[in-house]
């Protein structure tokens, strides 16, 4: 927490000498956690191949260079750790939706470290809201989706009975999602 507050207040104090520019890399990562087991344990991944767009490459501040961001990602590249999981992945849930998921950010508010995402998978629509956190030039946002929001019971049903004996019978429709990128301050 008090990095957190220290980043702000060093953030904040840049801002008001007016001569504070952050600066973002047009590269973005994107992360994802789903559950199995009535114990809900967690099997985590990456997608790998992702076409991301900044709506600026600089600015005075977060909402100027991220609001109005883009990224199209293509769900048949991912990595779990395990190349057998990733093809079951593949084949068994992203191959039942439409083949990409695009999100565009549309607000963030820095009284309570929200960032407001829309998310287009399985050809629906919805804004997601998500908390993220600024450390360190390192700006990360978490947030959580429910599978069945996005019309995607099938793929949810088809890999929940790929997978009936690994996951115990259990596959649960939320997904933590993240995503995260560098954005540098400078004088």
């Amino acid at each position: 927490m008090k990095k957190i507050l220290l980043s702000l207040a060093t953030l904040y104090t840049l801002g008001q000498a007016g001569e504070t520019l952050l600066i973002v890399p047009n590269t973005l990562s994107v992360d994802w956690k789903a559950y199995k087991t009535l114990g809900k344990i967690g099997v985590g991944g990456k997608f790998t191949s992702l076409n991301y767009s900044s709506k600026e490459l600089e600015g005075k501040d977060l909402a100027s260079i991220l609001v109005g961001s883009k990224v199209s990602i293509d769900t048949k590249k991912i990595d779990t750790g395990n190349s057998g999981r990733d093809d079951t992945l593949v084949k068994f849930f992203f191959e039942k939706m439409s083949s990409s998921i695009e999100a565009t950010i549309k607000e963030i508010n820095t009284q309570n470290s929200t960032v407001d995402v829309m998310i287009t998978m399985n050809e629906k629509s919805l804004l997601i809201p998500m908390k993220y956190s600024y450390i360190d030039s390192k700006f990360r946002a978490e947030g959580t989706i429910d599978i069945l929001d996005f019309d995607a019971k099938s793929a949810l049903d088809s890999i929940s009975k790929s997978c009936y004996d690994l996951h115990k019978g259990k596959t649960w429709s939320d997904v933590s999602i993240g995503f995260e990128m560098s954005i540098k301050a400078t004088k």
